[in-house]
């Protein structure tokens, strides 16, 4: 077993070897901070992990040889009046310390709240049942 996915294997004493019979979806992208800081997993993908747009790989040769497991930094400086949000679908949030909480509003208001917050990095739902409500609100 890998310290990073759970998987299932057999022994196969024919073989004299191990069989893998199961591991979750997504394969390696099931582990959590399987990437660095601002980039995604995607397993369809080689390497797995990917810069959001608008990133780029601290050190791309690394990035390369690592599978792409390195910090990802913004390609242009912070501008709090001119960046737009990235919508990324089906993602594991991030770590959750330190967030800004507020169950009543919806995500609409979640982003105009981040949008006037320049240490606003993310927003989200905080709950997607029933076509989603409340507001996280990342500032670091």
């Amino acid at each position: 077993i890998s310290d990073e996915n759970l998987q299932l294997f057999t022994w196969n004493s024919i073989t004299v070897d191990w069989n893998l019979v199961w591991m979750p979806t997504g394969g390696q992208c099931y582990a959590y901070r399987i990437c660095g800081r601002n980039s995604y997993c995607d397993p369809n993908t080689t390497p797995v992990c990917n810069c959001i747009k608008g990133f780029a790989p601290r050190d791309p040769h690394a990035w390369l040889l690592d599978g792409g497991n390195g910090e990802c930094l913004r390609k242009t400086p912070r501008s709090c009046s001119d960046d737009k949000f990235v919508h990324l679908k089906s993602m594991k949030l991030p770590d959750t310390t330190g967030v800004i909480v507020d169950s009543r509003i919806g995500l609409q208001e979640c982003g105009e709240r981040c949008a006037k917050n320049c240490n606003c990095t993310a927003y989200a739902n905080m709950d997607i049942q029933s076509g989603g409500s409340g507001c996280v609100i990342w500032t670091s």
